[in-house]
């Protein structure tokens, strides 16, 4: 019995010692340094993809998928999105792939489906002012575009069309059964968008966007289908290429720890699922989204021309109250601020600034205008919501002489003291000049003391020994600022018209 335990316990103990190699041969088969998680992370599948997975454990499976052929930078961290470097002009292969599953989307089988390719700002600050910007591009390349089709390369692709007020999309048909191949040229460079241009690195990038549609019961083609893009910076001619290489020359130089930190550079850039370009009445084209307020605008701002009929710039004198009541207050409700935007003419942004109170408008700065409308509209809108006003060019200050009280030169040397020859004070009225012309004077004169202004047929000053010298624009030029004229009014001889006399 003892001799049958013995053994018992050495079979044991062989078993063990057996087991024990087989889990050493399989660490070491499976160790480390055979396989990282940062090399399996960093596979296309998961970094390019969207990484939220539906509840139910089924990978989502878009219907589309959109290839460009052109390599992603190295030097981009493990969790960030790929960016991949362009040539300006250079024609770049994307491909529209079918990635649907047998029995799926049935009703697209056969027919064809539309898609619009978009070149836009990445950054999220200069999409609130893509209009000026390209604008300003448009400006200074006139006849150019920023983004076209070579369609003598493409592949598959039909019924081209552009937009020539819609300069960054290009929009084609396709059949998903076939093979399609859309080459691309964006003509804009990254650092034509920069304040001071630095050269590419500093430049700011940009994203290509494809939408894709099918037809509704119309037969237009307004059903969304799928969107994806892919970050992009683009450089002169070969200036992609040496971006490409200094950023591989940089990350040979590191460690291999630090290298398991930035993704490896593929040959291709598979462009990501994304939300659809936001949809607008005056879209590309009827069924094309666009945001506001960027390439869809083509509205332009209506310059600011004062009032010809008011005394001041902010149409003081009579009209103080008038002004008062324009300032935006800060308990103005959303439907207020947007009714105010639309009367001082920001109707192109009721949209963007939908949301906000009298109160929240207030709290922009003028450097936050300037970023989310532009230069010029950024700061006349600050302007008007500070209600500043635009200095005159000359103001001179006015009485109206009573007729039952003619004024004796006693009276008139009191006048530029504000007296009157009996202590009584003279009430003058100040009227401010933008235009320095003699009717710009008749003008004003006419509004602050409720004259009929297509009754005025002169304006005279009187001269030494009481003569009569006609005000003409030259005379108004050198008025000194802030003068004082005491003025009458005489009927015309000829006509039921009336003279004005200053003195």
């Amino acid at each position: 019995m003892a001799w049958v335990l013995k053994m018992d316990e050495v079979i044991e103990s062989g078993l063990v010692h057996d087991f024990d190699a087989s889990l050493s041969g399989i660490g070491q088969e499976l160790g480390a340094g055979a396989y990282s998680m940062s090399d399996v992370l960093a596979l296309p599948i998961f970094k390019q993809e969207d990484s939220s997975l539906p509840l139910d454990g089924e990978t989502k499976h878009p219907p589309f998928q959109y290839v460009m052929c052109a390599a992603t930078s190295p030097a981009v961290k493990l969790h960030d999105e790929t960016l991949t470097y362009l040539n300006q002009g250079q024609s770049y292969e994307i491909r529209m792939l079918d990635n649907r599953k047998m029995g799926d989307m049935p009703e697209i089988s056969g027919k064809l489906v539309k898609s619009i390719i978009r070149v836009v700002f990445h950054d999220r600050r200069l999409q609130y002012t893509e209009h000026q910007q390209l604008e300003g591009w448009k400006w200074n390349r006139p006849g150019d575009r920023l983004l076209d089709l070579d369609i003598p390369m493409s592949v598959g692709i039909i019924d081209t069309r552009t937009n020539p007020s819609q300069l960054n999309a290009v929009e084609f048909l396709w059949d998903p059964a076939k093979r399609t191949s859309a080459f691309i040229q964006v003509h804009c460079i990254s650092t034509e968008f920069t304040p001071r241009k630095h050269g590419g690195e500093k430049g700011v990038p940009f994203r290509i966007q494809v939408d894709t549609f099918k037809q509704n019961e119309s037969g237009e083609y307004t059903d969304h289908l799928h969107s994806a893009s892919c970050q992009i910076k683009v450089f002169k001619p070969k200036g992609a290429d040496r971006k490409q290489k200094t950023d591989r020359e940089k990350m040979e130089k590191r460690t291999a720890h630090e290298k398991e930190k930035y993704q490896p550079s593929y040959d291709t850039t598979i462009l990501t699922e994304c939300s659809p370009w936001p949809d607008t009445p005056t879209a590309f084209v009827s069924n094309s989204p666009s945001p506001a307020p960027t390439f869809t605008s083509s509205q332009q701002s209506a310059c600011s021309i004062p009032d010809s009929n008011s005394s001041s710039p902010n149409h003081q004198g009579d009209g103080a109250s008038q002004a008062s009541s324009e300032q935006i207050q800060p308990s103005a409700t959303t439907q207020e601020a947007q009714q105010w935007l639309v009367k001082n003419r920001f109707s192109s942004y009721t949209r963007l600034f939908s949301n906000f109170s009298g109160a929240d408008l207030l709290k922009l700065s003028k450097e936050d205008l300037v970023q989310i409308c532009g230069a010029a509209d950024g700061i006349r809108l600050y302007n008007s919501l500070k209600s500043r006003s635009v200095r005159p060019r000359l103001t001179i200050y006015v009485c109206r002489e009573q007729p039952s009280s003619p004024a004796l030169p006693g009276q008139l040397r009191a006048a530029g003291n504000g007296e009157s020859g009996g202590g009584t004070p003279f009430v003058y009225h100040a009227i401010y000049l933008e235009e320095m012309v003699a009717s710009e004077v008749a003008r004003k004169l006419a509004s602050v003391f409720n004259i009929p202004f297509n009754k005025i047929t002169q304006v005279y000053r009187q001269g030494p020994t009481g003569i009569h010298i006609l005000v003409s624009d030259q005379m108004v030029q050198n008025f000194q600022d802030e003068s004082c004229f005491l003025f009458s009014t005489v009927k015309a001889e000829n006509n039921d018209g009336i003279h004005i006399i200053l003195k």
